[in-house]
């Protein structure tokens, strides 16, 4: 209620500011020249003398601002005066008010209402304008205790709800005239009696609705009626308050009405109450329109044009959907949907208007698509289910095995019809060159989607859908576009999941597809050729295990087979380029892993696969771009191999068989480092000596007896003292790492019982030391981490 004071407030105040500044700058002027007067040496005298502040806060004290504004305490102390005033009178008529006879209670509350009520006239033409604020919104308060009072005194056989209605009207029409009436008279109008009209008039129609027992017809039309009326208001060029209540109100009454008008369009059964419904709805549709059409703010227009066209869609389907079939409702709302499109067309509508509907229309298509997004996830991930019943026979009635179909909805026959009519609206309206591209892969996608769909729908024969699907991928691979690469990719997964259900059909798709993305890598480019190779080298690998397993091969066995894949892609990446090379070599590893996983049961196989994925990553080894990488890998590989092959033969002194491997080893890796000085001490003795010490470090764990863990213990001191005094980090790391473990092992039951015999308290004390030296000296340890990594990064 913060108001401008009147003109003479408002000049008493700036009078007040305006001494104070003059008070002000005298002071400033003396000290001022007080300054100047020290500064030049002068005696100090006059105006000068002026002692200067004792310090800052003090100096600042004078001209400190008040925390509140004068008008806000004006306000806030009138606020408070007429609430507790409000309830006094509240409190006097439903409590105090049988202390007095009927002539007394009328002639009190009508003075005090009286008075109330024309108090605001003479403080207004004393420029009191916050004052009259407070004393007329308890007059208006007065005039609900009045009609209160009246309906119990004197009308208690009214019923309350009809009595209410009018009250409610009058109070609405009389606040208002009283508004219009203190404006005219004294030339300043009061802000809340017009609002507090408004607020009153809210309510008439609903409580008329209501005594009439219209039932729910009326009381929804009467909040329809009341939130036009509060839309008109708004519209018209009125005060901001009364404005801004206004669109609360259309806002409020409003929702309430489309809430309760959409929730009969739902449960509507019959032609009679779909039409009621639809006019309801209608009529609520219209008002955001009519709405949109006036207001000058474009956002404004834009949202309340949405709304009134989604609103029109439930609102026009609602009589069709009761006289057609459940299956359509949901095309039948996207064919009122897709109508409000032709406001785009429209030559009359206001830009904003046309651009509401059009989004209105676009937002009722993606409800209608994402109402088919369960049933577009069933289809695709669906067949996912033969993964637990492989090759149990080719199904019946159903593109699912007997144990895990799922339950379609009702309505689910619908999905493909509305895939497809989007897909149609999106190929036929959208003609702008920029989204035209992206309109049709849109379609294309919806298509898509709508055909993966339909065999479900239509229950197509087992083999028809594989047929089917298979043309589909080939079709979408013709089109030589990674969306459609994308998609064909995808179809043929849902294809290799269905082909499950039978032998010949899983080894007649496997092949197909296979033999079809091998074309496509062929006669591709970029990235389309480095999708396309990958997934025919998954395709493969996929034939190659459904080959072996019809074969009835054991799965360590299959392993064999599945290395082919590896095998061509290790021959087909030299020829390749850039991603393709790269994703033949990942989609290889990918069925190595496969291959090793299969053998994982029957060591000895599991030591030959292991060995021929080393052989085929040495192969890889000897290009020149994956040397390291690759030599790296193939020196694991065989390693790997050879300890699978010691634990496959059970072998308990596994230095009789790695002693031979690393003695030739260690003899090419001088000769290596010979003629290439370059070469890392990693790759020249690494493998010679990981052969045989990382087995017998194994061995010497679980080895009792003292010879074993000597034995590798000096070994292990011999090499790190050669790799430190030729500065070779291979030897170096390898033999200290060795040399650590074998001590810990030995020391392990002596540091146990040592442990046994200390006090409880002697660790953590111990910790608490070791912590305290760290953080003291953290700075020198970090050096000489520095000053070891250098030492390290300069060895070979």
């Amino acid at each position: 209620m913060t108001q401008i004071p009147p003109p003479a407030e408002e000049l008493r105040l700036l009078d007040a500011e305006l001494s104070w500044l003059d008070a002000r700058r005298s002071h400033l002027l003396a000290r001022r020249a007080w300054l100047v007067a020290q500064l030049q040496g002068a005696p100090r005298s006059g105006p000068a003398a002026v002692p200067p502040p004792s310090s800052p806060v003090a100096g600042l004290s004078a001209a400190r601002v008040p925390e509140a504004s004068t008008p806000g305490v004006q306000n806030l102390l009138l606020l408070l005066g007429g609430i507790l005033l409000t309830l006094a009178a509240v409190a006097f008529t439903l409590v105090s008010w049988g202390d007095l006879g009927i002539a007394g209670r009328a002639l009190v509350l009508a003075a005090v209402t009286a008075t109330a009520l024309a108090v605001p006239v003479a403080l207004l033409r004393r420029g009191l304008r916050a004052t009259a604020e407070t004393v007329a919104g308890l007059g208006l308060a007065l005039t609900v205790l009045d009609a209160y009072a009246l309906h119990e005194v004197a009308l208690a056989d009214t019923p309350g709800t009809a009595y209410a209605a009018v009250t409610a009207t009058v109070l609405a029409a009389g606040w208002a005239a009283y508004g219009t009436g203190l404006a005219r008279l004294t030339g300043t109008p009061l802000l809340l009696p017009l609002p507090a009209a408004l607020c009153a008039a809210q309510l008439p129609l609903m409580l008329w609705a209501v005594a009439a027992d219209a039932l729910p017809y009326g009381i929804i039309t009467a909040l329809l009626v009341t939130a036009a009326l509060d839309t008109v208001v708004a519209l018209w060029k009125t005060a901001p308050p009364v404005r801004v209540t206004a669109a609360v109100g259309a806002y409020g009454m409003g929702g309430w009405g489309v809430l309760t008008a959409g929730w009969l369009v739902w449960t509507a059964t019959g032609p009679s109450a779909a039409a009621r419904a639809a006019a309801l709805l209608l009529f609520a549709a219209a008002i955001p329109l009519a709405a949109a059409w006036r207001v000058p703010v474009p956002g404004l227009a834009l949202g309340l044009a949405v709304t009134g066209g989604v609103l029109a869609v439930p609102a026009v389907a609602v009589l069709p959907r009761v006289l057609l079939p459940e299956t359509w409702n949901v095309p039948l709302h996207l064919v009122c949907g897709m109508a409000l499109l032709a406001a785009w067309r429209a030559g009359g509508l206001p830009e904003p208007v046309r651009r509401g509907l059009v989004w209105a229309s676009v937002g009722v298509q993606g409800a209608a698509l994402l109402w088919t997004a369960p049933v577009l996830m069933e289809a695709l991930l669906g067949p996912a289910r033969w993964l637990g019943f492989v090759w149990l026979g080719a199904p019946s009635g159903s593109l699912f095995p007997a144990e895990g179909r799922p339950v379609w909805p009702a309505d689910a026959a619908a999905a493909p019809v509305v895939l497809l009519m989007v897909a149609a609206l999106a190929a036929v309206v959208v003609r702008d060159p920029a989204w035209r591209p992206k309109a049709l892969l849109g379609a294309l996608g919806l298509v898509w989607a709508a055909v993966m769909v339909s065999p479900h729908i239509l229950e197509l024969p087992y083999g028809v859908t594989l047929v089917l699907l298979g043309a589909v991928t080939v079709g979408l691979l013709a089109m030589r576009r990674l969306v459609p690469l994308v998609l064909a990719a995808v179809t043929a997964g849902v294809l290799t999941l269905l082909a499950l259900a039978s032998e010949p059909a899983t080894l007649a798709v496997l092949a197909f597809l296979t033999a079809l993305f091998t074309a496509v890598a062929l006669e591709a480019a970029g990235v389309r050729r480095t999708v396309a190779a990958v997934l025919a080298l998954a395709w493969a690998t996929a034939l190659a295990d459904s080959v072996g397993a019809s074969l009835w091969w054991a799965p360590a066995s299959v392993a064999l087979l599945v290395l082919l894949v590896p095998v061509a892609a290790a021959l087909l990446a030299p020829r390749a380029e850039g991603g393709t090379r790269l994703g033949l070599e990942l989609a290889g590893a990918t069925a190595a892993l496969v291959a090793i996983e299969h053998a994982v049961a029957d060591p000895p196989m599991l030591a030959l696969v292991i060995g021929l994925c080393g052989v085929i990553a040495a192969g890889t080894a000897l290009r020149p771009e994956r040397r390291r990488v690759a030599g790296w890998l193939a020196t694991g590989l065989f390693v790997l191999a050879s300890w699978v092959r010691l634990l496959a033969w059970e072998v308990e002194t596994p230095e009789a068989y790695t002693l031979p491997l690393t003695v030739p080893a260690l003899l090419v890796g001088l000769l290596f480092r010979h003629s290439d000085p370059r070469t890392s001490s990693w790759v020249a003795y690494g493998p010679g000596l990981s052969v045989t010490l990382l087995p017998s470090l194994v061995m010497a764990w679980g080895d009792t007896h003292w010879l074993r863990p000597l034995l590798l213990g000096g070994a292990a001191l011999v090499l790190t003292l050669a790799g430190a005094r030729s500065r070779l980090l291979a030897p170096l790391v390898l033999g200290g790492s060795v040399l650590l473990l074998v001590t810990l092992h030995e020391l392990a039951p002596y540091l146990v019982q040592v442990a046994g015999l200390l006090p409880r308290w002697v660790p953590p004390a111990l910790a608490g030391l070791l912590l305290l030296t760290l953080g003291s000296t953290y700075e020198q340890r970090l050096r000489d981490v520095r000053k070891v990594r250098e030492v390290l990064g300069k060895m070979d």
